[in-house]
C-alpha cells in the first residue's frame, strides 16, 4: 500500500540549519533517508521550500483568488513529504515515528488512493 508520510513542524522550534545542532540534524534527516531508500520502500521523497513562499489558490464565484503563504494559518507547516510503499499502515506510522522531527513536529500518514 502506498502511504503518504507529510512531514510538519514549527519553523520556529527547528533548529538554526547553520548551528552544530542544526547540522547534526540534517545528518539525522540524511540518515533517516538513506536507511528508507536502502529499505526499497521509498517511493518518492521531496522537500519542500519555506512555507512563504507558498501560494493558495482558490475560486470563488468565478473568481481566482491568490493568497500568500499556506491555506491555514497554524504553527505547524508542511515541510516535505515521504511517498513509502509499505505492507500495511502500521508499517508506515513505524516509518513515521522514526522522523528526525518527531520530537517537535508531526507526521501525516495517509494512504493514498489507486484509482485502477
Amino acid at each position: 500500500m502506498l502511504h503518504a508520510l507529510l512531514v510538519y513542524g514549527d519553523p520556529s522550534a527547528a533548529p538554526d540549519y547553520e548551528s552544530p545542532e542544526g547540522q547534526a540534524e540534517f545528518q539525522h534527516w540524511m540518515q533517516y533517508t538513506e536507511e528508507l531508500t536502502k529499505s526499497g520502500l521509498l517511493s518518492r521523497g521531496e522537500a519542500l521550500q519555506p512555507h512563504q513562499t507558498a501560494t493558495t489558490v482558490r475560486v470563488r464565484a468565478g473568481e481566482t483568488l491568490l493568497t500568500d503563504g499556506p491555506f491555514a494559518e497554524t504553527k505547524e507547516v508542511l515541510g516535505g513529504f515521504y511517498l513509502v510503499e509499505v505492507p500495511d499502515v502500521d508499517a508506515a506510522l513505524e516509518w513515521a515515528a522514526k522522523m528526525p522531527n518527531i520530537h517537535y513536529g508531526s507526521v501525516e500518514v495517509r494512504p493514498v488512493v489507486s484509482f485502477e
